[in-house]
């Protein structure tokens, strides 16, 4: 799926980004707006295929003084194609979160960023996907001998004592996210590419505002979030006397 212009996926012609245009402004709109909302197409062009959407029904035409504005006929038996091409890049995200949600262990934190997400993406492009899945006792063990990573995590180790996976949970975790890469391609046509990362590991991402980090938090779309609620304030380091 083209994520800067899903309704290419159904409608290569001026059509879909027209109804779209409309079915999102959710007001009359002229042809020069419909030709900026749109993604793509020329002024001509939009005002050409304006004219056949009318002729078939689903774009009712108003004029207002000397303007003459478009709306959508919500009416129209069609309408609701409109509607959900407007939600394909929402559908995409509650889908992933709705499968997520479903899992045995759940992360803790999710997110979609990259282009997918800033919705300039096209049908080659990888879904991007961060999923922070709780620490094992090993890994936060690791971390208590790490002064560098105690340092930074403070008080966040004692919370992730209460979000611990076992063992005996990673296989079907890594289950899990491998049926995300067969699913997320089939919903979309679209690659999975996801960055699987403890709680000690995305902590200190946080903490030093790592590259992948800044990548991350710059443009993404939170699908799941308990991390937030074991959040904790970074202790300050005592100076040297």
């Amino acid at each position: 799926m083209d994520f800067s212009d899903p309704s290419l996926t159904i409608s290569p012609t001026l059509d879909g980004s027209i109804l779209v245009a409309l079915e999102s402004a959710g007001k009359p709109l002229t042809v020069s707006e419909v030709a900026s909302a749109s993604t793509r197409g020329s002024e001509i062009g939009i005002r050409k295929a304006i004219g056949r959407l009318v002729h078939q029904g689903i774009v009712t035409a108003t004029e207002i003084g000397n303007t003459r504005v478009y709306t959508l006929n919500r009416e129209h038996v069609a309408a609701h194609i409109a509607t959900e091409l407007a939600q394909l890049r929402s559908e995409t995200w509650r889908r992933i979160t709705r499968e997520i949600e479903g899992w045995n262990v759940r992360p803790l934190y999710a997110s979609v960023f990259g282009s997918a997400a800033r919705g300039d993406g096209d049908s080659e492009s990888d879904i991007d996907l961060l999923i922070v899945r709780p620490s094992t006792i090993a890994e936060i063990t690791a971390a208590q001998k790490n002064k560098s990573v105690l340092d930074g995590l403070g008080m966040w180790v004692e919370a992730f004592t209460t979000h611990v996976m076992t063992d005996a949970q990673m296989g079907k975790w890594e289950s899990n996210v491998d049926s995300l890469h067969d699913l997320i391609p089939r919903w979309t046509g679209n690659p999975l590419q996801a960055i699987t990362l403890t709680a000690v590991e995305w902590s200190e991402h946080r903490r030093t505002k790592s590259a992948i980090y800044k990548n991350v938090v710059k443009d993404e779309i939170r699908l799941y979030d308990e991390f937030t609620l074991i959040t904790y304030t970074y202790p300050k380091r005592k100076e040297s006397p």
